[in-house]
């Protein structure tokens, strides 16, 4: 390396230290309202990536997934195809969604789901909302409405997953559930539900009340909203 590209490399990470040094003023003069949605990865991305240029990466990385959400939802074989994401950098970005799905967990944790509403949702939308492919999910509760387990039931295509009404009812009794919720997703983004949605809701609903095993709701989830089945009036 000779005298003038030392000077330049030095004049580059110069340039780096400042920029990552004015993006952390901000956030902490301004809150993290005060970035978008980049500056918010390009941060995340600092410690795997000390003297990189995140924000190239994390701009490229918003185009190739859609959206921050859908960047941190993305699978770490997903992140890693990516040029200039290695493991340092997928485990950064994975943790973060890690971490949100454990604190939201503990947002409901020992609680009556039906009367922590907005915790539940959010809860449900962090676990489904950004999922590309149907995936069908189930909670099942105690008598007083208290989550025992949340399990991933069945996954499919972009538009449909098997839901299978013998296992929902012998997983309620094996867990010794009298009370479940049903969950599901649209990737289309789009929560309105389908008749075959509505149709295998009511197939478990009857199915569960001779063993007394109750559906307290369906909730769908998309990016534009959710959908209540309960709410709607449908169940």
């Amino acid at each position: 390396m000779n005298l003038q590209e030392a000077k330049a490399q030095a004049f580059d990470a110069t340039e780096i230290s400042g920029h990552r040094r004015r993006l952390r003023n901000r956030l902490i003069r301004g809150g993290a309202e005060a970035l978008a949605d980049y500056e918010v990865l390009e941060m995340l991305l600092f410690t795997a990536l000390p003297r990189g240029d995140t924000k190239t990466l994390a701009k490229a990385l918003i185009v190739r997934f859609g959206t921050l959400g859908d960047v941190l939802s993305a699978s770490l074989d997903e992140l890693m195809r990516m040029t200039g994401v290695g493991q340092a950098a997928a485990a950064s970005i994975a943790v973060v969604r890690e971490a949100s799905l454990r604190l939201a967990a503990a947002q409901i944790a020992d609680k009556p789901l039906l009367t922590s509403f907005d915790a539940l949702l959010e809860y449900c939308r962090l676990h489904l909302s950004h999922s590309r492919v149907e995936e069908f999910h189930l909670l099942f509760l105690d008598t007083k409405n208290r989550l025992i387990r949340h399990e991933r039931q069945g996954i499919g295509t972009v538009d449909q997953a098997p839901v299978y009404v013998r296992e929902v009812l012998r997983r309620a009794s094996d867990l010794g559930s009298t009370n479940i919720i049903m969950l599901h997703n649209h990737p289309s983004g789009d929560p309105a539900p389908s008749r075959a949605d509505i149709a295998i809701t009511n197939q478990v609903m009857d199915a569960g009340r001779p063993l007394g095993v109750k559906v307290h709701d369906h909730l769908i989830i998309g990016k534009s909203g959710h959908v209540s089945l309960k709410s709607k009036g449908l169940i």
